[in-house]
């Protein structure tokens, strides 16, 4: 089974460029734009959602216990704030269902 390849900053400037017959510095600057817009909303505790194509949050991880795989002692894993991903119904529909 191949692999497929990941998609990087670049491939999306690129298929910007191609599609909306842009500059390469612009593609660039609208997708670096678009990304930091996402950070700065979840930096800031809101979310994001696309319609459509899903929504990113924030989640507060409780501390929990936890073992050295090394050793078997046991460890206090810390409390974090994780982000994470979820469908919307359409892309769930294109990935998944179709």
């Amino acid at each position: 089974m191949n692999t497929p390849e990941t998609l990087t900053k670049a491939d999306l400037s690129r298929h910007l460029m191609e599609h909306l017959e842009m500059g390469k510095k612009d593609a660039g600057l609208l997708v670096s734009t678009f990304l930091e817009s996402i950070i700065e909303s979840l930096r800031t505790g809101g979310g994001v959602e696309l319609r459509g194509f899903g929504s990113f949050r924030l989640r507060e991880r409780k501390a929990r216990q936890g073992r050295n795989p090394r050793n078997g002692e046991r460890i206090v894993i810390p409390a974090k704030r994780v982000a994470y991903f979820k469908l919307g119904k359409e892309l769930h529909t294109k990935l998944i269902d179709g």
